[in-house]
């Protein structure tokens, strides 16, 4: 039976860190000055009751790893950190001006490439730069990513003093067979320091990334992984699929075969069994791809019903205006979206014109408002509703036929107003959401887009 709802279910499907996906943003209705006119509503009904939260892409890294679908820039040229974070600041300077009170900031993430590729230095000049305008919410929550090979105990003390409470490090596996083929050779000695220096300083949340498919992966190596995994006891962890999209990802996704990658029931075994290591070990499913103890904020934000997720990930809490600051990066307005300049240099030349360096974006119609409400809820609660107001629209009644052949596999349960998925249909979430996709329904992609959910 699993093996046919592989087979059945394994399409290429988006990972839903918004609605309506990327693919399907209406560029040709979407102007710079919407934009502005979005975030500076959002930010008037919002920054007082919830403040902000910041995305910040720190897109340099010293090599390449095969595995990532991140903007990167490789270099180990360290000259090109205070540059970069001069633009940043002024691009933060730019969306200040617009305002007439401080921005309230509640969240602030640090993404990348790699950002502990920068100095101390520049971090603190980073982050005291963009509180030159800000303030700080009381109960405000800020995280990086960092690389166990070069995060310091100097990077975890400065940010810590900065007031860093959460960090994630990038593990993805401890074989070594695997890590070369990914171009990410680490020892488990470095993710082992790095782990407890930031227990040791202080750190409340601590998250590992682990990844599964990943080329030449077999069950023994999940296994270990998630034995070594256990005796750090991260509070946290991400247990993600391997995306291989090479026509998206260019030849970074090219240094292995494609028969190298398990597939289908292989690649499904590979999550079962770490999935049940996970829980175990007493780390509970949050959202797709999450696993948390019991004492981490992100369990606790789910049990209350509060977990959001965004192009950042899921989050603890929510605020309905992200900015996103640096190359490529989306901020999110919950009215619309706006993605920065995706190369450097054209980022670069965009500011030295004063202006911001958004090139796209998307402004979502009522429709896309409701659609999104229940692909988050599907996403983070893993059940939605509707009734006859502000939630229901007129195909519910197509979605629900959809749906009827996924119930009678016992991937979820269709209620009388609503659906929940079981324990069984969590694997298959992203699949769910696919049946409220309009945009997706309506113009099917004509070349390949996306990864395939399973």
């Amino acid at each position: 039976m699993k093996n046919s709802l592989i087979q059945k279910y394994n399409v290429p499907g988006p990972r839903y860190t918004s609605y309506p996906t990327v693919p399907y943003w209406n560029e040709a209705d979407f102007s710079y000055e919407d934009w502005i006119s979005s975030f500076k509503k959002t930010f008037i009904e919002s920054n007082t009751e919830e403040g902000i939260s910041l995305y910040i892409h720190l897109p340099f890294c010293e090599s390449l790893c095969t595995f990532c679908g991140c903007n990167k820039r490789i270099t180990k040229n360290h000259n090109v950190e205070s540059p970069y974070i001069q633009a940043v600041l002024k691009e933060w300077r730019l969306y200040c001006n617009l305002l007439d009170e401080k921005p309230i900031i509640k969240e602030i993430h640090l993404g990348g490439g790699t950002p502990t590729f920068f100095s101390t230095q520049n971090l603190e000049d980073l982050i005291n730069g963009i509180f030159a305008y800000a303030v700080k919410a009381e109960n405000h929550e800020f995280s990086f990513e960092g690389h166990p090979n070069n995060t310091t105990h100097a990077h975890l003390q400065k940010l810590y003093d900065l007031d860093f409470r959460r960090v994630s490090f990038g593990v993805q596996d401890y074989s070594e067979k695997v890590q070369k083929a990914i171009h990410r050779e680490q020892p488990f000695h470095n993710v082992a320091k790095v782990t407890f220096w930031a227990r040791e300083i202080g750190y409340t949340s601590i998250g590992h990334d682990i990844i599964f498919g990943l080329p030449f992966q077999k069950i023994e190596d999940v296994v270990d992984t998630i034995e070594k995994t256990k005796s750090l006891q991260p509070d946290r962890l991400a247990f993600y699929s391997y995306a291989h999209v090479p026509w998206i990802k260019g030849n970074g996704q090219r240094g292995f075969k494609d028969e190298d990658i398990p597939k289908d029931n292989e690649k499904r075994i590979l999550y079962q069994v770490g999935k049940e290591l996970l829980q175990k070990n007493g780390y509970h499913e949050i959202g797709m791809d999450h696993f948390a103890l019991k004492t981490d904020s992100l369990y606790q934000s789910f049990r209350k019903g509060q977990l959001h997720r965004n192009f950042m990930g899921y989050s603890s809490s929510k605020t309905k205006l992200m900015i996103g600051l640096g190359v490529s990066s989306i901020g999110d307005s919950w009215y619309s979206f706006a993605q920065n300049e995706k190369n450097l240099d054209d980022y670069y030349q965009v500011l030295e014109w004063d202006k911001l360096p958004v090139f796209r974006g998307h402004l979502l119609t009522e429709e896309d408002l409701i659609i999104r409400k229940h692909i988050l809820n599907l996403m983070c609660q893993f059940e939605t509703r509707w009734d006859k107001t502000t939630t229901y629209f007129k195909e519910i009644p197509e979605v629900l036929e959809q749906l009827r052949e996924m119930e009678k596999d016992g991937i979820l349960i269709i209620k009388e107003n609503g659906i929940q998925v079981t324990d069984k249909g969590k694997a298959y979430v992203r699949n769910i959401c696919m049946a409220f996709d309009l945009h997706l329904k309506r113009k099917a992609p004509e070349t390949a887009l996306f990864s395939m959910t399973v």
